[in-house]
């Protein structure tokens, strides 16, 4: 039996706000006089996709590394830009803290986003952005594997949009889920939830 677009998108959206939530909770939990912390998850799954350049990128390599990962694509109008900008602020806030930090766009729009697609859109944001695509195969287990929403929108007169999950999923240097943000959050904020990610350790 086929499931509605409409189911998928209100699972997806109880997931993203369950993330949300327990991010948030975690985050609460690091006050010095609360020893608890949310629960460890077991690490993310591996994948192997495409940089700008053409090269192949493992993720193995964000192992040691507190990774932001994102899911957009670069005819976003409006999501997708945003937060790449809130994400270079706070790289840039971050100062020699960012040598730490490995922040990841990976297309959810593998027709349209080449590598050079990828190239020209990560160039108007930080070049510490690692931009990824990949096949439609490479992409929809990747999709899968980190439980994004992403599907393709018809556009009255011609074309498409991608909606997708908009929160940045924060991992930590064992490759494990720790929290999300999204733009609507105080840089401040943003900014504190990496450095406890970063403060912790492995």
């Amino acid at each position: 039996m086929s499931v509605s677009p409409a189911i998928r998108l209100f699972a997806a959206v109880t997931l993203a706000a369950a993330a949300t939530i327990g991010g948030l909770a975690w985050l609460r939990s690091q006050n010095p006089s609360n020893g608890s912390v949310l629960q460890l998850s077991a690490p993310a799954a591996p994948f192997v996709l495409t940089d700008s350049d053409g090269a192949r990128f493992d993720s193995a390599r964000l192992k040691g590394k507190v990774a932001l990962i994102f899911f957009g694509f670069t005819h976003c109008p409006d999501v997708c830009p945003t937060t790449l900008a809130a994400m270079t602020r706070v790289l840039e806030a971050l100062g020699p803290e960012a040598a730490d930090v490995i922040p990841v766009l990976i297309s959810v729009d593998p027709a349209r986003d080449t590598p050079d697609e990828m190239k020209t859109f990560g160039s108007l944001f930080d070049p510490r952005i690692v931009m990824l695509t990949g096949t439609p195969e490479e992409i929809a287990a990747v999709v899968r594997d980190y439980h994004i929403y992403a599907a393709k929108v018809a556009l009255e007169g011609g074309g498409y949009t991608m909606d997708h999950t908009a929160s940045v999923q924060l991992y930590d240097r064992e490759s494990r889920f720790r929290s999300t943000f999204d733009f609507h959050e105080d840089d401040r904020v943003i900014l504190e939830k990496v450095r406890l990610v970063l403060a912790r350790g492995g």
